[in-house]
């Protein structure tokens, strides 16, 4: 494993307690921008984040105080109904992004560049980067892969579009690398610590470790002056992500070991369902004050 120097070390320690310029909990009510997330990094705050995939959620998020939220390709799972994020469409993405840039205020949007918008090279890649910031109004964007996406990322940077890479587990893969931790092993921990390090040479302003073991995360980590994002991937990431549907417990069947359910929303929901579609079939609802006179 990587040993860190003195001067990275002290880089890591928190600089500016001044707890109004938090990304969480601040007082500043203007977007938040890339440079925010890393004064944050420098600061040593940690910080959250959720997806979002429409303007009511959304909105409930800015008003929380959730500082960015990720307009995943994970909508194919949650909303579209598709089984894995490989067929979510640029056009869905453009879509979705607006709509939940449209319901915030404050948040930093990020949107997911799909699979097949930027595998074919740095140009494409433009291109639908630019779709998504100039249709949708995001201000930053995601995509898989370190080495592998470096003349993507480097491209997207030097033309003005923050991006946030993707490690470990890449969902756009599943066809390859299937849904399981990623990194086990010196050589595999070593490839991702490069890649990570490749992705940040190449400007990325964050990168998320997905699936990743929570020592090999912790090294990145401390190796990177880019804030790291964790899902499943242990405490010491510098901010966290879950999707928003499984935190509220809102997605049916069994969860991955690293959710936490923060609500009971399917239970919620389908209780509320039932007593409707009970009250309209008993002639409860609608009663003498819900009627237009």
């Amino acid at each position: 494993m990587t040993q860190l120097s003195a001067a990275q070390t002290s880089a890591d320690a928190p600089r500016n307690p001044d707890s109004s310029k938090a990304l969480y909990g601040g007082k500043g009510t203007r977007r938040i921008t890339v440079r925010d997330i890393t004064a944050a990094k420098e600061r040593g705050e940690k910080w959250p984040m959720l997806t979002a995939y429409d303007a009511m959620t959304a909105s409930v998020f800015d008003e929380a105080g959730i500082p960015v939220m990720l307009v995943g390709d994970s909508a194919g799972n949650c909303h579209l109904g598709y089984e894995t994020t490989v067929p979510v469409t640029l056009d869905e993405m453009t879509m979705l992004s607006a709509a939940v840039v449209r319901g915030t205020s404050r948040a930093l949007i990020v949107g997911d560049l799909p699979f097949g918008s930027y595998q074919e090279g740095a140009v494409q890649a433009l291109r639908s980067a630019t779709r998504l910031v100039k249709g949708a109004g995001v201000g930053a964007v995601k995509l898989e892969g370190g080495e592998r996406s470096l003349a993507q990322t480097e491209l997207l940077v030097q033309s003005g579009i923050p991006v946030m890479s993707h490690l470990g587990l890449t969902p756009q893969s599943v066809n390859t690398m299937g849904y399981r931790v990623q990194g086990r092993g010196d050589e595999a921990a070593h490839r991702l610590l490069r890649d990570a390090k490749a992705a940040q040479d190449a400007g990325a302003f964050a990168v998320v470790l997905e699936l990743v073991p929570a020592e090999l995360a912790a090294e990145v980590t401390r190796s990177l002056h880019i804030p790291t994002v964790g899902i499943g991937a242990g405490s010491e990431c510098d901010a966290q992500v879950l999707v928003w549907t499984d935190m509220m417990g809102l997605t049916g069947g069994r969860m991955p070991r690293f959710v936490k359910q923060y609500a009971e929303l399917r239970n919620v929901m389908a209780g509320a369902a039932k007593a409707f579609a009970e009250d309209v079939v008993g002639g409860a609802f609608p009663a003498a004050e819900h009627a237009v006179h």
